[in-house]
C-alpha cells in the first residue's frame, strides 16, 4: 500500500525534518522517501493495510480538538487523524500548498476521508497537534508566548514542524518567541537544582541551578536546524559559560560541536576537555544527551549531561575526538614555543621616531617579552593553554606600563597587540583541533 508519496525528482528541504512518507512494506517496515509528487493511491483502504501488517480501522482516532467538522483535508500523524482545512495548510507558500497543485493519481484522492488520509511520516502527535495550535489560535491565545506561562516545548514543536512544512512565517514567529522566552530571566523551564557528577569536587554537595543540558542541546539543534543565527548564538554562548564549570558539559559541547559542525563552539569545547580531564578512546561512543526533552507541561527536563568513565576515571570519547584532542595539544604548544621565542612586533607611534630612541623601545619590549614568558605565572599554566598564558602577560603588561624605556604610544600598541594575539588564538582553535592538522 502506498500512502501520499511525493515525486522524488522535487527539489528536498536543506533541513533535518522534511515532509515524509511512508511506503509500506509486506513485513510491516517503511521506508521514508522526501515528497515531492501529489498522492498516488492503489485503492487500498485499511482493510488491505492489515493484511499487509498496517493499520487497522480500530486502531486509529479522530483528534478530539482539530477534526473538524467541516475540514477538507485529513491528515493521519501516527494514529491520529486531523481534519483540517487545506487553505490553512496551503498558507504561506508551503509545502503543503506545492503537492496540493501537482496532478493527483488515479485512484481515490488522499486527504479526502478517513479511508485515504495523507500520511505525516516522523511527526508525533503531540507536536502536530501544537503547529495546528499556532495556526487556528485567536490573536489573544497566541500572545501568552510573551508572558511567564509560555510553554518552551510547545513552541519548539512549532518551530521544528514549521520547519519541515516550510512555513516560514510561522517557524520565524516561533523562533522569536523562543529567542524572548531563554532571553527572560529567570527562565523556570531551562533551570534545573543539579548536583555537581564529581563526588570529589568540594561544591558536590553544593546546591546550584544550572540550565538543563537536554533543553540547551535541543534548543542548538533547533536553531542550527533553522539556521536562526540568533538563538544559535544565545544558546551557544550559555553553553560556553557552563564548560568552565563542568566538564560533562564541556564534554556535551564537544559532541554537539561535532555533530553540528559548530565552529564557534568546537575549538572552546575541545580546549575546555583538554585542560581539565584525562581521556580515554572507545569505539561506538554516542552523543551524551540525544533524547527530545518531554517538555508538553513547561516542566520536566532531563538531568546534566551524562558521561561515560573508563574505571581509572578517565573520560570516555571516541576515537577521532582523541586525536582531534592531541592534536590541539601539540599545536597549541608548539604555537606557544614559536611565540615565546619570537616576540610579536609592533608599529612604533610616529611620536616615537621624532621623540625617542626606537630601538631602546624594541630593546625595552623585548625584555619585557623574554622575562614575562618565563615567568612563574605563565610556567605554572599547562603547556598548551596559550590562552592563558597571554592572559597572564597581558596582566603583567598592566604592572608594567610606565616602563621608563619604552614610548607612551607605544606602549598602548605592544597591549593591543598582546589583545590582538589572544583574539587571533581564539579564532584559530577549531583548526588546532582538527584531524587535518598534521602533528610534526
Amino acid at each position: 500500500m502506498s500512502n501520499a508519496q511525493l515525486d522524488p525528482d522535487s527539489t528536498p528541504s536543506t533541513g533535518k525534518l522534511q515532509i515524509n512518507s511512508v511506503s509500506s512494506t509486506g513485513d510491516g517496515s517503511s521506508s521514508v522517501q522526501p515528497p515531492r509528487k501529489r498522492a498516488r493511491v492503489d485503492g487500498h483502504d485499511y482493510a488491505d493495510s492489515a493484511a499487509e501488517g498496517g493499520l487497522t480501522a480500530s486502531d486509529v482516532i479522530r483528534d478530539e480538538r482539530y477534526y473538524m467538522a467541516d475540514g477538507s483535508c485529513v491528515l493521519l500523524v501516527e494514529k491520529t487523524l486531523f481534519n483540517v482545512h487545506k487553505s490553512m495548510l496551503s498558507r504561506d507558500s508551503s509545502s503543503f500548498a506545492t503537492m496540493f497543485d501537482l496532478p493527483q493519481g488515479e485512484g481515490p484522492i488522499e486527504g479526502t476521508s478517513d479511508d485515504h488520509p495523507i500520511l505525516l511520516a516522523g511527526d508525533t502527535v503531540d507536536e502536530f497537534r501544537n503547529f495546528l495550535w499556532a495556526m487556528y489560535a485567536l490573536p489573544l491565545e497566541l500572545m501568552v508566548v510573551h508572558t511567564a506561562h509560555a510553554n518552551l516545548g510547545k513552541l519548539m514543536d512549532i518551530a521544528r514542524v514549521s520547519n519541515k512544512y516550510s512555513f516560514k512565517s510561522l517557524e520565524t514567529w516561533a523562533l522569536d518567541a523562543i529567542q524572548a522566552y531563554v532571553n527572560r530571566q529567570p527562565s523556570p523551564a531551562l533551570l534545573k537544582p543539579i548536583a555537581l557528577l564529581n563526588p570529589h569536587d568540594p561544591a558536590h554537595h553544593t546546591p546550584t541551578f544550572r540550565l538543563s543540558s537536554g533543553r540547551i542541546s535541543n534548543l542548538i539543534r533547533l536553531a542550527h536546524l533553522c539556521n536562526h543565527e540568533k538563538l544559535l548564538g544565545t544558546m551557544v554562548d550559555l553553553l560556553k559559560r557552563l564548560m568552565g564549570c563542568s566538564v560533562p558539559y564541556a564534554y556535551l559541547a564537544m559532541c554537539l560541536a561535532d555533530e553540528l559542525n559548530l565552529r564557534e563552539l568546537k575549538g572552546a569545547a575541545y580546549l575546555e576537555v583538554m585542560q581539565k580531564t584525562e581521556v580515554v578512546a572507545r569505539e561506538h561512543v554516542e552523543i551524551p544527551i540525544i533524547a527530545t526533552p518531554d517538555a508538553r507541561d513547561g516542566e520536566h527536563d532531563e538531568d546534566v549531561p551524562e558521561t561515560m568513565l573508563a574505571p581509572d576515571g578517565r573520560l570516555v570519547v571516541s576515537f577521532l575526538q582523541k586525536h582531534r584532542l592531541r592534536c590541539g595539544y601539540y599545536g597549541l604548544s608548539q604555537a606557544w614555543e614559536h611565540m615565546r621565542l619570537h616576540p610579536p612586533q609592533f608599529d612604533h607611534a610616529p611620536s616615537c621616531g621624532a621623540t625617542w630612541h626606537q630601538h631602546g623601545c624594541t630593546q625595552s619590549w623585548m625584555e619585557f617579552w623574554k622575562e614575562k614568558t618565563r615567568g612563574e605565572g605563565v610556567l605554572a599554566l599547562g603547556l598548551a593553554d596559550v590562552l592563558g598564558r597571554l592572559r597572564a602577560i597581558a596582566k603583567e603588561f598592566d604592572k608594567w606600563g610606565s616602563a621608563t624605556y619604552m614610548h607612551h604610544d607605544c606602549r598602548l600598541n605592544a597591549k593591543r597587540l598582546i589583545q590582538e594575539k589572544l583574539k587571533q588564538v581564539e579564532d584559530d582553535l577549531p583548526d588546532y583541533f582538527s584531524e587535518e592538522r598534521k602533528m610534526m
